[in-house]
Parts: structure tokens; sequence; C-alpha cells
């Protein structure tokens, strides 16, 4: 037991011994890398002092021959300066002495350039560039002279300019028919002979076209038929005069012209209410063609029988002369009833459909009034909404309300006409059977009378 804590003691004091042993190598050792580290930091120091002197050093060699540079620059720019002076007081002094050089001639230019705007706005919008092209440019180009006051147009060039003001004043009286690229409708482009008119219209195939931009297109839609029938006229002809419509503003009043809706256009714009009017006003003519054509029959058939001795049963007349001899022995009072009474069966045959027509030309004018109320009412809601800016909305609007008041007008003005002569029609018939009728009872009574 003694000997195994001796073991132990001098295991521990091993161990102590060892540690302070182990402890004093480290010290040494972090000493002498910082020793070491220190002597590396001065060098390095050092090493930098070193380039800094070096930079400074070189940094003034550097601003030296900047403020040298600067200093000959100043030097330069002041020549230039003086040099710009004297150059603007000579260009001064040239520009003087062109414009004295120039006198009247400054002013003739002037007036050249003038003629030359004005020449080459006209020739942009004339018809006559179909035919003559590049014009344009060449007139553009004289006028950049004419502006440039470094430069003067040629004789050349001024004398082609008053050739193609003479041209244009020539051509303006002149039809001519040439080949000319022209844009259709459906989007593709055709070269076929087209007819010039001067500087007012061209044409193609019986159809107006139009020039904008230098483009030469067929119109969106064309005039009225007699219109195209005179364009056609003028292609045919070859010489001596031709009838042909001419639009003296160059194809302003044309565009108003297409513009102006159409008959199935006018109708379109009726709406609804439009398209019941004209419904009703088929159903109108119908009846009155159904009254003409029993009423001219039955009339007919009633002369006939009075020139006939014979009575037919297959007219108004004839079955009232039937009723008469079915009664030859009754008295005149009976004999009057029963005539009476034939008549009247008469009656409703011959007066039928005549209230309806009478009737359709009343309802057609109140149902255009309707129409119209309905449709200003639109035109004044649009107003209301998107305001009235545009005069010319506004008026179409109205324009296409007051269409159903005159499609009503038109219907009902017929309808009155044809009411009065089918009605004259069925009158006369029953006058002429109202009449027999009483020649039969006269006879009649004065045969009972002679009994």
């Amino acid at each position: 037991m003694r000997n195994f804590i001796k073991i132990i003691v001098a295991l521990t004091l091993s161990s102590f011994s060892s540690a302070a042993i182990g402890q004093e190598t480290s010290l040494d050792a972090l000493l002498d890398i910082v020793r070491q580290g220190k002597v590396n930091e001065t060098e390095e120091y050092r090493q930098r002092e070193a380039e800094f002197r070096e930079a400074k050093d070189r940094q003034s060699g550097l601003r030296t021959e900047a403020q040298t540079a600067q200093r000959a620059e100043e030097r330069r720019s002041d020549r230039l300066e003086a040099q710009f002076a004297s150059n603007d007081d000579k260009l001064t002094e040239l520009e003087q002495e062109f414009t004295n050089e120039l006198g009247a001639l400054k002013e003739v230019l002037g007036v050249l350039q003038l003629v030359s705007g004005d020449t080459r706005s006209r020739l942009e919008s004339s018809l006559t560039s179909t035919q003559f092209e590049g014009r344009e440019e060449f007139i553009t180009t004289l006028i950049q002279k004419t502006s440039s006051g470094t430069q003067l147009p040629s004789i050349e060039e001024i004398e082609r300019l008053w050739y193609e003001v003479q041209r244009e004043m020539t051509e303006q009286g002149r039809v001519v028919t040439f080949d000319r690229a022209v844009k259709l409708n459906d989007g593709s482009e055709v070269v076929v002979p087209v007819t010039r008119v001067g500087v007012f219209n061209i044409a193609m195939d019986g159809k107006y076209l139009k020039y904008e931009q230098g483009l030469v297109a067929e119109l969106d839609s064309q005039p009225e038929s007699r219109f195209m029938d005179s364009a056609t006229g003028l292609q045919n002809s070859t010489s001596g005069f031709a009838a042909f419509g001419l639009d003296p503003s160059r194809g302003s009043i044309l565009a108003l012209l297409i513009q102006r809706p159409g008959f199935e256009e006018r109708i379109e714009q009726g709406g609804t209410i439009g398209n019941l009017i004209i419904a009703v006003g088929g159903i109108g003519i119908l009846l009155f063609l159904e009254r003409v054509i029993f009423l001219s029959l039955a009339s007919g058939k009633v002369k006939a029988q009075i020139r006939s001795e014979t009575i037919n049963e297959n007219n108004p007349l004839g079955r009232v002369l039937a009723v008469h001899e079915a009664n030859r022995g009754t008295d005149v009072e009976t004999l009057e009833l029963k005539i009476d009474e034939a008549i009247l069966k008469e009656m409703p045959p011959l007066e039928r459909f005549l209230t309806m027509i009478k009737l359709i030309s009343a309802i057609a004018p109140l149902m255009g009034l309707l129409g119209t109320v309905t449709g200003m009412i639109e035109t004044f809601q649009a107003m209301t909404l998107f305001g009235t800016g545009d005069p010319q909305v506004m008026a179409g609007g109205i324009s296409a309300a007051l269409m159903t008041t005159v499609l009503g007008i038109c219907v009902a003005l017929p309808m009155l006409f044809l009411h009065s002569l089918v009605n004259g029609m069925s009158q006369r018939i029953v006058h002429t059977i109202e009449e027999q009728s009483a020649g039969i009872i006269a006879v009649h009574a004065e045969q009972r009378g002679s009994k």
C-alpha cells in the first residue's frame, strides 16, 4: 500500500515538471514569432515609404509637364481665337461683297424661290403628275439652291422651271389616255389605260379614280350611273365632243357626291320601323291590285249584263235582277225591300279591303313619326354621352331619324291615291246597280198600277 502511494506521488511530480518545461518552450517560440513579425513590418514600411517618395518625385515632374502643356494650349487657343475673329470679319466682308455683287439678282432669286415653291405645291396635287413623274424632285433641288445663299441656279434649270409651268398650263386643256398603274379596292394593282380630263378628273373603264400622294386608286364608291356612263362614253370616243361629268373643283365635289347615301343606304337608315313601313306599303299595294282586278272584272260583267237580255248571276247586277225575277208577283214595297236586301249583300264584296287601304294611308305617317322620335332620342342620348363636338355626326343622326318620316309619307301619299281609285271603281258599280234597281222598281210599280 505504501509502495502504491509512493508510485502515485512520483508520477504526479514528474507530470508537473514536464508541463513546466513545455510551457517555457511555448513562450520562447511565441517571443521569436513576435520579434520576426516586427522585423518584417519594419521592412515593409521602409519599402512603402520608398515607393511614396519615388511617386512624389514622379508626380512633381508630371505636374510640371502638365503646366507646360497648359501654357502651350493657352497660347494656341489665343492664336485660334484671333484667327477665328479674323476669319469672321473676313466672312462678313465676303458676304457683304456677295450681297453687293448680287444686287437686283437677289430679288430675282427670291421671286424664283417663291414661284418654285408654288409650282411644286401645285404639281404635287395635280393630275398631270400621273402622266409626268419626277418633276417635284427637280423643283425641290432648285428651291434648295435658291434658298442656300451660296449657290446660283443655272440658266437650264430656270428654263426648265418655265417649261414645267407652261406644260402644266397646256395640259389643263387636254384630254389624253395613257397607261398607268391603278390600285383597286381589293388591294391589287393593275396597269390599265386611264383617261385624264385636264387637271379635273381621271377615269378608267367607266369609273372615276383619285390621285393622292403619287398613287392612282379607285374610289371607294362611285357616283350615279349617269356619270359613270359619261365616263365610259368619253373613253370610247375617238374624236369630236363627248359629254362627261366634270368636277371643276378637282375632286372636292365628287368626294362629297359619293358620300351621299344611296337608295339602299337610305332604306337601311330607316331601321326596323322603316322596314315595317315598307312592308305595310307592300301589303297595301297587294290589296290594291286585288281590288283593281276584282272590280275590273265585276265592272265588265255588269256592263255585259246591262247589254244582255238574259240574266246571268255571275255578276252583282245579275243577282239583283234574279231577285226581281223571283218576286215578280209581289207588291212594290216588298220588291223594293227584297232588292235593297240584295244590294246590301253585294256591297261587302265590292267594298272589301277599301277600309284597310285607307287605314294604311293613315298609319304609315304615324309609324314614320314614331321612327323619327325614337331616332331623335337615340341621337340626343349619343350627344349626351359623347358631346356635340362634331356637328356632322349630329346632323347625320338627325337625317337618319327623319328617314322613317320620309318613308311613311312615301307610303301614305300613293295609298291615298290608290284608295281613291279603287273606291271610285266600287262606287260606280254600286251606283250602276242602284240605278238599274230603281228602274226595275219603277217598271214593276207601273205594271202593278196598270193592272
